[in-house]
């Protein structure tokens, strides 16, 4: 299908009239009104019922949208992968939520390339639902995600089992900070520690509230790892007869889509996991 028509009918929906679209694009009505016809035609639906306030979808036209976005977003990823880099026989696309952007992202793709040179990689960090949506459009090859779903075809593995425990600033222990883990997180959360339920001060990024508690004072729930070095050098410390509750990590991608390659790829994921590495997430610039 041209490009140009998928193009043309998401500028419609952004503009909300065939008008205002054509004006942006820099063309006539006459030939907007063509488009939309060709794709009406290919289609075999009606995607707009036009009117004097504009163009309103319909039901069809309300569907096509998501696959239009993904035509674009498909056709877009194609020109930015192809050609190959010298040198390369193929691409690997890896993913994973932001609090896993360092160590682990870095550990994997820092060890790929070590292990996998014949390979260029390209990684995507985003929040679970964008994750596992770039999956099943075939864009990522594999992704590391805390709260995975189970959809026919999609392969999930447990790579780590980590324990999300309560720390305090040994300096300064208040005020409690809430830390967005997820829904499953705060649904026990919630039940365990009510009078914690609400906290004036709250992050959903992990790295971001360990910064501020060790910058300020303050205690919250964080992955055993990623505290075990400040807990070491006594500047933060367990708070005592607090809940606990389990964390993993999970390795996620499509059964029809795994490769010998990517096996090889999950095999240097896990030597990752299980190397003793500093999971403190501090950042060393080089200024």
């Amino acid at each position: 299908m041209d490009l140009d028509l998928a193009r043309t009918f998401l500028e419609i929906v952004r503009c909300g009239s065939l008008v205002a679209a054509a004006d942006k694009l820099h063309v006539t009505q006459t030939a907007i009104s063509a488009r939309v016809q060709k794709l009406e035609g290919h289609l075999g639906c009606q995607l707009f019922v036009r009117n004097r306030a504009g163009a309103r979808l319909t039901a069809d036209g309300e569907a096509f949208v998501v696959y239009a976005n993904q035509l674009l977003q498909t056709w877009e990823a194609a020109r930015r992968d192809l050609p190959l880099p010298e040198g390369y026989s193929n691409l690997l696309h890896i993913g994973g939520e932001a609090s896993l952007c360092n160590p682990v992202m870095l550990s994997w793709v820092q060890a790929l390339r070590e292990q996998i040179p014949s390979h260029g990689l390209r990684t995507e960090i985003h929040d679970c639902e964008i994750l596992l949506r770039l999956l099943e459009q075939g864009r990522l090859d594999a992704a590391l995600v805390y709260e995975p779903v189970y959809w026919p075809g999609l392969q999930v593995e447990q790579v780590l089992e980590e324990k999300l425990v309560m720390i305090r600033s040994v300096a300064q222990p208040e005020p409690y900070v809430y830390i967005d883990w997820g829904d499953d997180f705060r649904r026990r959360h919630d039940a365990a520690m009510p009078d914690r339920a609400k906290a004036a001060v709250g992050f959903n990024l992990g790295p971001l509230a360990l910064q501020y508690i060790l910058e300020h004072g303050g205690s919250g729930y964080f992955r055993t790892r990623v505290v075990q070095s400040y807990l070491d050098s006594g500047v933060l410390e367990r708070v005592p007869r607090t809940p606990e509750f389990s964390y993993p990590i999970y390795l996620v991608y499509s059964r029809e889509r795994d490769t010998p390659i990517l096996q090889q790829a999950f095999a240097v994921l896990r030597e990752v996991v299980r190397g003793d590495r500093d999971w403190s997430q501090r950042w060393s610039p080089l200024i």
